[in-house]
């Protein structure tokens, strides 16, 4: 139906090729992609969007033909020569018009970019993206920061923390749009023009496809009434990816990271157990301690319900396995609240109209600049800089006004959407 419209108002669809999917392992990265789909026929169904995804495993690759039936898979890589490998990818590249690199925490798949300009001159645009100039060579650099040190570091950053070719990438860009305003004054003094660059959002602001038949037998199973219970996403500083993602590997650097994350993972989820503690006390309320990664499964039940009392324990549910963020978005559409350490879980849960408060460890990039520039200031918190009192002070608040919680949470969320919407547009343009 949308193909006949288009055709028969005389306007040439544009298609669009998304490079996105940047891993299954982590709900945010998926949420990348299905924000931005969804932010494209939302916002400009004139445009047909092809997806080029680097990993659909974990049932990602059902739920994309679920969600978006009529979007079409392009995979393939580039040969020794930079050639495609694939019918799919070289018709790609001769029909679409444009390439979208998705949102991620650096420009991911520059490589692909630098492909595509070579290989067919057409332009490219970068949506939300985090870069970060801060982390460096020397090991106190992977201690991380508050964002008011970090500030501080961007501006005082070495000007080749970027390679060449990355560098060159982004200079080609039709528009680089930054998720976080940290990443852009750093590309202004790169000397990219003002013009080229602009404030985009992390596009899973734009997911909101659920899987409620999923969420209702879940949460029937675990006990959870919708409208009552806490969402809590654990986080350690570092993701220990050697242990659980092939092409990586344990090394004196991974050493390093684990050692930061076995000196602070008890007190950094010490604020969430003291709030834990006070929400089923005060309340009589339950909660649900859930993944945004796969090992956060565990981190989940080591560190945020078996240190509890037993009898807040009792009233805690522990789910036991990882989750795609249809389900995810699911569940926390009906859950009182969300507080979490990682960025995307209180994303999905403000799209669904549900408050949320975002918690943000040092060793985490500037992309939590995002926060504060979308007005998201009192839900946000440095989690060496807060306590369990403090974060139950912001709940007490939504529990004395829980109507104007969820009226704050919406709007916010309208504003942040709409800033998507200007992204997409760049794309229809």
């Amino acid at each position: 139906m949308r193909d006949a419209m288009v055709a028969s108002s005389g306007i040439a669809r544009r298609r669009v090729l998304l490079r996105s999917s940047w891993q299954a392992v982590n709900i945010g990265d998926i949420a990348h992609t299905f924000g931005l789909l969804r932010a494209c026929a939302r916002f400009a169904p004139e445009v047909e969007v092809w997806l080029w995804p680097m990993n659909i495993e974990l049932g990602v690759r059902e739920a994309l033909a679920r969600h978006f039936p009529e979007v079409p898979l392009v995979e393939g890589a580039w040969d020794a020569t930079g050639q495609p490998t694939t019918p799919e990818l070289a018709r790609a590249l001769a029909t679409c018009d444009v390439l979208a690199h998705g949102s991620g925490p650096s420009v991911v798949a520059w490589k692909d970019l630098e492909a595509w300009r070579r290989l067919t001159g057409k332009p490219y645009v970068i949506c939300g993206v985090t870069l970060d100039p801060t982390r460096g060579p020397e090991p106190e650099s992977w201690e991380g920061g508050t964002l008011s040190a970090l500030a501080r570091n961007v501006a005082a950053a070495p000007l080749d923390r970027l390679t060449p070719p990355v560098n060159e990438v982004l200079r080609g860009a039709r528009r680089v749009y930054c998720r976080d305003s940290l990443s852009r004054q750093y590309l202004h003094r790169l000397g990219l023009p003002r013009e080229q660059t602009a404030f985009g959002p992390d596009a899973t602001f734009a997911c909101d496809v659920r899987d409620d038949e999923t969420a209702g037998a879940y949460l029937a199973q675990a006990g959870l009434t919708a409208g009552t219970f806490l969402c809590v996403i654990p986080r350690l500083r570092w993701t220990p990816y050697y242990r659980f993602k092939s092409g990586f590997e344990e090394n004196e650097h991974t050493a390093r990271l684990d050692a930061i994350n076995e000196r602070t993972r008890h007190t950094d989820h010490a604020p969430l157990r003291d709030l834990i503690t006070r929400w089923v006390t005060t309340t009589g309320r339950r909660a649900l301690l859930c993944p945004e990664m796969t090992y956060q499964v565990q981190v989940a039940r080591e560190e945020l319900y078996e240190p509890l009392p037993p009898e807040i324990r009792a009233q805690v549910v522990w789910r036991d396995r990882y989750w795609l963020p249809d389900e995810a978005a699911a569940v926390y559409a009906r859950a009182w609240a969300v507080v979490s350490l990682e960025n995307h879980s209180p994303i999905l849960a403000l799209a669904q109209g549900t408050p949320s408060l975002m918690i943000r460890q040092p060793t985490d990039t500037i992309k939590g600049q995002m926060w504060p520039d979308l007005g998201f200031d009192d839900c946000f918190f440095e989690i060496e800089e807060t306590t369990g009192a403090k974060l139950w002070d912001r709940l007490a608040a939504w529990l004395a006004d829980y109507p104007a919680a969820r009226h704050t949470a919406q709007t916010r969320h309208a504003a942040a959407l709409a800033q998507v919407r200007e992204m997409v547009m760049a794309l229809a343009e």
